[in-house]
């Protein structure tokens, strides 16, 4: 009797070692962005909206690989007249790194490679965008399907390329250290003066594993 529990015992600890030295490794995650502006100002409106599910899956106990696809919209209005309706396809891979701090919160690291692409309709302008953003910050594991997490821009460099319907294309280069986000004078004009935001310094959200 003693010799089977102590076999039991023994299969038990193994089990658990293993388990923790497996982690999150083969856990899904799914979680999204979701952002909407509006701003207006007399008769003129502008309204800036995107939707960009993000799913990944971790391939060793603390780097996840994933992507993102999305798809956004930037309209500009003046009463009953539509100066710019911009819809954009967002498609972003990504990877992260996880540090564990104390019990459930991780420390984490991200590198995605963001790309846009899409057409304003009005003026038939085509806009296309490459770049890479590096973010960082925190993960709380509340539960064995649940986290939430909160992550700091803290480099960005993006490519965006401006190619109207006659003329010459116009090419942005920005690159930025745990900036603000903004929006590059050509290209807020290009798209009707609507102030669109597709990337911000600040993120907060939840995240489901499966």
């Amino acid at each position: 009797m003693k010799k089977i529990i102590a076999v039991a015992f023994l299969a038990v600890v193994t089990l658990s070692a293993n388990a923790q030295k497996k982690g999150l490794q083969g856990t899904w995650f799914v979680t999204s962005q979701v952002g909407y502006q509006q701003t207006k100002s007399g008769d003129e409106k502008s309204t800036n909206f995107m939707i960009l599910p993000i799913v990944g899956n971790f391939i060793s106990p603390s780097v996840a690989v994933g992507a993102a696809v999305g798809y956004a919209t930037i309209k500009s209005e003046t009463g009953s007249v539509t100066n710019a309706n911009t819809g954009l396809l967002v498609v972003q891979p990504l990877v992260r790194k996880y540090w564990n701090v104390t019990g459930g919160l991780y420390f984490m690291g991200q590198l995605a490679a963001p790309i846009i692409t899409g057409k304003e309709k009005e003026s038939e302008l085509k806009v296309s965008q490459f770049g890479l953003a590096a973010s960082s910050g925190f993960d709380m594991i509340l539960g064995k399907h649940f986290t939430v997490e909160f992550s700091y821009n803290l480099a960005n460099l993006s490519v965006t390329t401006l190619t109207p319907k006659t003329g010459d294309k116009t090419t942005i280069t920005d690159f930025s250290l745990a900036h603000v986000a903004n929006v590059e004078s050509a290209y807020n004009s290009a798209l009707g003066g609507s102030n669109p935001t597709l990337t911000t310094p600040l993120a907060f959200g939840f995240k489901f594993l499966f």
